[in-house]
C-alpha cells in the first residue's frame, strides 16, 4: 500500500503521515521545502516524540520524499498510482497541490480502486475545498471519469504539534493524545485500512465539536495571553483572567454543540476539561504568537470564532464571551506573520463596516454584525 502525504512539517511527519505508517503505507511525503525533502532523503528513519499521558516514542522507517515544485512528472506518477493521498499544509495551500492530483487522477487506471483523497485540515470540509479546486483543473466532459477514480472523504483532525527545537532535525515533538476522525460514506465498503483513524457515518458533530472546543479555546488563550503580554500558552494558563475567559468561551460554544448535534452535556463539558488539561502540558512549549497567527482566516466566517458566534446569535442568543475573543484577535498584532499585519493595516485604513464584512463574512442583517462592528470600533480606537 503507499500513501501520498502533502505537507512533509511537523504535522505531516508527526500526525498523519506516522499514522499512515503504522497502518502499513509506504508513505510519499511531498513538499516545496527543498532542504527538508533533502533531510528525509538522506535519512533513514525519523523519531517521533510523544508528551504526555501514554507518551511513547515512534520510529519512522520505509519513507520516501518528493519535491513537488521541481518534481511534478513524479509526483503524478506516484499519485496515479497510490492507495491513498492526505494534505497537512493549511486551507489556503490547497488550490495549490490540486492540480498535480488531477493530473495524477487523470493518469489513473479505471481498473484501480478510487484513490482514498482526504484534506487533514483545520478547516470545516476542508476535503470538499480540495475537490473543488481538483474539479477547476479537469474540464467539465472529462470531470465524470476523472472524479469515479477517487473517493473525497471529510475529515476532523486533531493533534498538537507545538513548534519543534531549533536543533530539532527531522524529529517531531507531538503530545500523546491525537483524534481522527474520517466520514465513511464516500467509501462505500472499501474503507480504507488505517487503525489509527476512526470512520464515522456522520462527521459533522466531530468538525464542530473539535473546532469549537479545541481551536476556539486554543486561539482564545492565544490572542488574551499575547494581550497579558505573555509568551507561552502554558504562561498564559497562569494567568486567571485569561483560564475564566477561555472557560466562559467554552460554556458558549459547549451550549450551541449540545444543542445542536444532541451531545451529552457532561461528556462535553469532561471533554473541554480534558482540552484544557492538554494545553497546560508543560513538554509542549507552544507560544501565543504561534497559535494565534493567521487572524484572518481564524475570523473568517465558517471558523472558530464568527462560526459559532453567529449560530448562536441566528438561534437568537447573543454570545458574551466569544466576542470578546473575537476583541482580542482583532487586538493580535505580531510583525513577522503576514496576516497580523494585513489585519492591522485594514483596522487603520478600511472602515470599520468593511472590515466585518471583508475578514468575517458578515453582512449588515446579520444579527451578529453589529455586535463585531462594536468589537471592530473599539480595536480601530472609536
Amino acid at each position: 500500500m503507499k500513501a501520498i502525504h502533502f505537507g512533509a512539517g511537523n504535522i505531516g511527519r508527526g500526525f498523519v503521515g506516522l499514522l499512515l505508517n503504522e497502518a502499513g503505507y509506504e508513505v510519499v511525503f511531498a513538499d516545496v521545502n527543498s532542504a527538508l525533502i533533502d533531510a528525509l532523503h538522506a535519512a533513514p528513519s525519523y523519531e517521533v516524540h510523544e508528551m504526555g499521558e501514554g507518551a511513547r516514542r515512534h520510529t519512522v522507517q520505509g519513507f520516501r520524499a518528493i519535491n513537488s515544485a521541481t518534481d511534478s512528472e513524479a509526483l503524478i506518477e506516484e499519485i496515479a498510482t497510490a492507495d491513498v493521498v492526505t494534505t497537512a499544509v493549511g486551507p489556503n495551500i490547497l488550490k495549490f497541490v490540486a492540480p498535480v492530483i488531477a493530473a495524477g487522477l487523470a493518469r489513473r487506471s479505471a481498473s484501480l480502486p478510487p484513490l482514498a483523497v482526504m484534506a487533514c485540515e483545520n478547516a470545516i470540509n476542508a476535503t470538499d475545498i480540495l475537490a473543488e479546486h481538483v474539479h477547476s483543473h479537469v474540464t467539465g466532459a472529462d470531470w465524470p471519469a476523472v472524479s469515479a477514480r477517487a473517493a473525497f472523504a471529510n475529515t476532523a483532525v486533531d493533534r498538537i504539534v507545538p513548534n519543534q527545537a531549533a536543533d530539532a532535525g527531522l524529529t517531531v515533538t507531538v503530545e500523546a493524545f491525537y483524534e481522527w476522525v474520517i466520514e465513511r460514506g464516500p467509501f462505500g465498503d472499501a474503507v480504507p485500512a488505517i487503525p489509527g483513524a476512526t470512520f464515522v457515518d456522520d462527521l459533522g458533530p466531530y468538525i464542530e465539536r473539535k473546532l469549537f472546543t479545541v481551536n476556539t479555546g486554543h486561539a482564545t488563550i492565544a490572542y488574551l495571553g499575547s494581550r497579558a503580554g505573555v509568551t507561552t500558552i502554558a504562561e498564559a494558563l497562569e494567568v486567571p483572567a485569561v483560564v475564566a475567559a477561555a472557560r466562559a468561551v467554552l460554556e458558549e460554544t459547549s451550549a450551541l454543540l449540545v444543542a445542536k448535534h444532541g451531545l451529552d452535556e457532561a461528556a462535553q463539558r469532561a471533554y473541554r476539561e480534558k482540552i484544557l488539561v492538554r494545553f497546560r502540558n508543560p513538554a509542549l512549549l507552544d507560544t501565543v504568537e504561534r497559535v494565534g497567527r493567521q487572524p484572518l482566516r481564524k475570523l473568517s466566517r465558517n471558523e472558530r470564532f464568527i462560526g459559532p458566534a453567529a449560530q448562536l446569535a441566528e438561534s437568537g442568543t447573543t454570545p458574551v464571551a466569544l466576542l470578546a475573543a473575537i476583541g482580542a484577535a482583532l487586538n493580535f498584532s505580531v510583525a513577522a506573520d503576514e496576516q497580523s499585519v494585513e489585519l492591522q493595516r485594514m483596522l487603520r485604513a478600511e472602515s470599520a463596516e468593511h472590515v466585518v464584512e471583508q475578514v468575517c463574512g458578515l453582512d449588515a442583517g446579520h444579527p451578529l454584525f453589529a455586535h463585531v462592528l462594536r468589537e471592530v470600533r473599539r480595536a480601530q480606537g472609536l
